[in-house]
């Protein structure tokens, strides 16, 4: 038995000013056959689970590439072409194969083609044939399409939000391709859309009884897997929008039935799902209000997981000019700002224009007269168990405030980013934090509070009136009740 590994993930927000090109997924992850032979890391963690698993049961491993790039705009249309067909030629020069598993996001979209996993999908099939079992795992934020189920045999995706659960849906994945390679089950899949637009987060409730529930349909009754992908908001896309994905052993109208039911009962608890977003300077009130801390408050708008540029500006101006002490914040993307305080040294006291470099979602520039308290030439923070570097960064104090500031752009994800620096946000009052979701498993163990501010940005939470195109179908929030338009 031969196995083809193959990982392409990007996160396309297509209201982004920033376009994703090669230098994007090189700076993110690159590796052109030998992921697994490097340490394990957020891009690569399913293919060293793959490669272990298959490698345990005598199966013939064929690796091909494996990349990453920190989300952003519309992927430049030759570079998307380009990391493809690396992985349909090498594909095509390992065939005959018998199974295919390919880590991919779901919500990519390159210059001139909206559903680039669907595109990659479909094309794989081409190479490997009818017989090949083709399985996929997607991002929680997948927009999951017709062409991806149609060319696919297996797909899985993510359940949690924060992503803490990859490697065990890698595990998943798997168990249900190789299965279903020894002819012991033969998965259909069915899907349905739940015509809701917007961000849900699993560690609440209801919506952590609806996963668990999930969780717990599968295995039985000839029900293999299921699947809520959340999709992307921030993407201009047809097949934008909340679907199910059941797969079933064998029973296409079983696997179908259950979509829908998940389908209605997810829409039934919409309002109660609708995640709680305050306005900045009342999250501000409330996390001077509370007792103890640190306070974490989410700057949701300037996300650079969703592909916002991480440099915005409101924030940190409305903290100054409320005087706002004993609190952090981070990261700003502003590699020209790092070096300068390089240059400067530790300790140097100098005149720094900071953020607002990218566009109106950014804002303006701030000047402040800063302190350096601390640099670092490779900082790393966790997501999961995976390590994800911030390249050099540099912690500067002004006013009273603590600004972590970095080259390489990437969203917060856990306190040691911080503390690499010297910085113990522990120590704060309040942590302002440029994330939606994923910061949540490193800050929750710390946090006196957690609030998520609706900020001005590139990533609106106004999700009646994100300014689609080509998206026609009727949704909630937009109307009440889409189902009955």
């Amino acid at each position: 038995m031969k196995l083809f590994i193959a990982g392409f993930d990007t996160e396309t927000n297509t209201f982004a000013p920033l376009p994703t090109g090669r230098r994007g997924f090189e700076e993110g992850f690159m590796a052109h056959g030998d992921a697994t032979r490097r340490p394990e890391n957020y891009c690569s963690a399913q293919l060293h689970i793959w490669r272990r698993r298959a490698e345990e049961r005598g199966i013939e491993v064929v690796e091909s590439l494996c990349t990453y790039a920190e989300p952003g705009g519309l992927i430049v249309g030759s570079v998307y072409e380009d990391l493809r067909n690396e992985i349909l030629r090498d594909l095509k020069a390992a065939a005959p194969v018998d199974m295919v598993l390919l880590a991919l996001h779901g919500a990519m979209a390159a210059e001139g083609c909206d559903d680039c996993e669907g595109d990659i999908l479909a094309r794989a099939r081409a190479v490997a044939g009818p017989r090949a079992v083709i399985g996929a795992e997607f991002d929680l934020h997948a927009h999951l399409t017709e062409t991806m189920v149609r060319h696919a045999d297996i797909l899985v995706g993510y359940k949690e939000y924060p992503h803490v659960d990859i490697p065990d849906r890698a595990e998943e994945l798997f168990t249900l391709a190789y299965d279903a390679a020894r002819g012991t089950t033969h998965p259909v899949m069915a899907l349905s859309d739940c015509r809701m637009i917007g961000t849900f987060r699993t560690t609440e409730q209801p919506l952590r009884g609806f996963v668990d529930r999930m969780k717990a349909l599968e295995g039985r009754d000839g029900i293999l897997s299921v699947s809520l992908s959340h999709s992307f908001p921030w993407a201009d896309n047809p097949d934008v929008g909340a679907k199910v994905l059941v797969v079933a052993d064998g029973d296409r109208a079983k696997a179908q039935a259950l979509a829908d039911a998940l389908r209605d009962e997810f829409f039934a608890m919409r309002r109660a799902l609708a995640p709680r977003f305050v306005d900045f300077d009342a999250a501000l009130d409330e996390a001077l209000a509370t007792d103890g801390g640190p306070v974490v408050i989410a700057d949701v708008a300037d996300n650079p997981g969703g592909g916002a540029p991480g440099d915005s500006t409101f924030c940190l101006r409305r903290m100054l000019e409320r005087r706002i002490t004993n609190a952090a914040s981070g990261y700003y993307w502003d590699p020209m700002a790092v070096k300068f305080c390089f240059d400067a040294g530790l300790g140097a006291r100098f005149r720094l224009r900071l953020g607002g470099k990218c566009g109106e979602s950014s804002g303006d520039p701030v000047d402040l007269d800063v302190t350096v308290r601390g640099l670092a030439e490779n900082p790393t923070q966790r997501f999961g168990r995976a390590v994800g570097p911030l390249g050099a960064a540099a912690w500067v104090e002004a006013e009273g405030l603590d600004l972590v500031l970095n080259s390489l752009r990437t969203q917060v994800f856990h306190p040691e980013g911080f503390a690499a620096l010297g910085l113990d946000v522990r120590q704060r009052k309040i942590v302002v934090v440029k994330s939606i979701q994923h910061f949540h498993a490193g800050f929750a163990p710390i946090a006196a509070r957690i609030l998520y501010a609706a900020t001005p940005g590139a990533l609106s939470p106004d999700f009646a009136n994100l300014p689609y195109t080509k998206h026609k179908r009727p949704y909630w929030p937009r109307v009440e009740d889409p189902f009955r338009q």
